[in-house]
């Protein structure tokens, strides 16, 4: 499989050390969840889990909650409601849709508060390297310190600030060397929730929560990390910079993989601007296998625009793809149609770069294409369980009104945790 890198900018091989593929994605900030930019990162990963699977590969699947961080803590503030409380409600929120989404499960599925006393021996770490320093009771990342700072992103030092400033950077934060440093530890304000450290109380940085996380579940470096392209600097360039200096091993990550942003009205939509398409909203007029189709018919690095009309259209491609995969048949019917051109065609397109737009073409003509052969006296009971099987790696249901055992049973199993 090839698949685009975003250290590279290349298209190159999809390689992996060993089974299981070690992949993590980045995962919600617990409130005003779950909108379209949102499934659209996590339908697209789940196609390409789904799809490795389908291949034949074992995938030990991490993805993190950011329950405790600015966002949380002005949100919580703003409703008058504890922060906890608050990230666990939006989470369980987060897993209904999922669900109603037919969309796997991570295998783990942790709070960034649940590692807490290993945060603090990661941020100990990096002051140990000389890569950070404590300011009243306060610890940041020297930035300029670490000359592969930005290989990642690829930004000059001015482009770098100016989007770290759009995305929770301060850079007059008095305690700084430099505006570009950020925050690894964060001493305790008044009213806020805080943990114990060497430095004093205080909590975690949102970079290190993840890279920790990383480390904690999966490893000193993995075979795939994911998240949207908005995540890509500064937090992921962070993440690197917080692992590679201390453990030596490179890469943290052997494949980046990064979702395009999705936008509403000429705009990307995003929480900030309120400019939101909620899944939740979608599901009261449209089938989770259209909106699952109507996703995966963009491919994962384009952006695209929210389009009422395509999604209605993409109800009517599933409709048809239900009745190829159900027309009824005597099974003594011969010849049989051969599903191996269409097989070949699907994993073709797939391997180029999960090219997701066309492996769809492939399925709805592969559809037709069995309507026909029935229609002509030929058996289609092959081919149909062909169909279905390719179907299920973008999540359709096809002939099927409730999500997968194994969807459900993951996610509950998640969901006790944030009940």
């Amino acid at each position: 499989m090839q698949l685009y890198n975003s250290m590279s900018r290349q298209v190159e091989p999809l390689e992996f050390a060993q089974e299981p593929v070690k992949l993590y994605v980045c995962g919600i900030t617990p409130y005003d969840t779950t909108h379209l930019g949102h499934a659209f990162t996590y339908a697209l990963v789940d196609v390409l889990v789904r799809y490795l699977e389908y291949r034949g590969h074992q995938v030990q699947y991490v993805q993190n909650v950011t329950d405790i961080d600015d966002d949380i803590l002005r949100k919580a503030k703003s409703e008058g409601e504890d922060w906890r409380s608050l990230g666990n409600r939006w989470t369980a929120h987060f897993i209904r849709d999922m669900k109603a989404m037919n969309v796997r499960p991570p295998d783990d599925y942790p709070r960034a508060s649940d590692v807490i006393p290993e945060i603090v021996e990661a941020v100990r770490a990096l002051i140990d390297v000389g890569l950070a320093y404590e300011v009243g009771g306060s610890v940041y990342y020297r930035a300029e310190a670490w000359p592969e700072f930005g290989k990642l992103s690829h930004l000059p030092p001015g482009e770098m600030l100016e989007i770290a400033n759009e995305r929770g950077n301060n850079p007059d934060d008095p305690n700084k060397r430099d505006p570009l440093d950020f925050v690894l530890w964060q001493a305790q304000a008044p009213g806020e929730p805080a943990w114990e450290s060497p430095w004093g109380p205080g909590r975690p940085g949102w970079h290190i929560e993840c890279s920790t996380l990383v480390e904690r579940y999966l490893g000193d470096t993995i075979d795939l990390h994911s998240g949207g392209a908005d995540l890509l600097f500064p937090h992921h360039e962070c993440e690197i910079a917080q692992i590679e200096p201390v453990t030596g091993k490179k890469p943290f990550v052997r494949h980046w993989m990064h979702t395009a942003m999705v936008q509403y009205e000429g705009e990307k939509m995003s929480k900030s601007l309120g400019n939101l398409i909620m899944i939740r909203d979608l599901l009261q007029e449209h089938s989770a296998d259209a909106i699952r189709f109507y996703l995966a018919a963009h491919h994962y690095r384009q952006e695209w625009a929210y389009d009422a009309w395509e999604l209605r259209l993409a109800t009517t491609k599933v409709e048809e793809l239900v009745k190829a995969a159900t027309i009824e048949q005597d099974d003594t019917l011969e010849p049989a149609l051969d599903a191996s051109s269409a097989v070949h065609a699907f994993i073709a397109a797939m391997d180029d770069d999960l090219d997701t737009v066309m492996a769809l073409n492939i399925l709805r003509q592969f559809g037709i294409t069995i309507q026909e052969a029935a229609s002509a006296g030929r058996s289609v009971a092959v081919a149909q369980a062909e169909l279905r099987k390719m179907a299920a790696v973008f999540g359709l249901r096809l002939t099927e009104d409730a999500p997968e055992a194994r969807v459900l049973a993951g996610w509950d199993q998640h969901l006790e945790r944030f009940s």
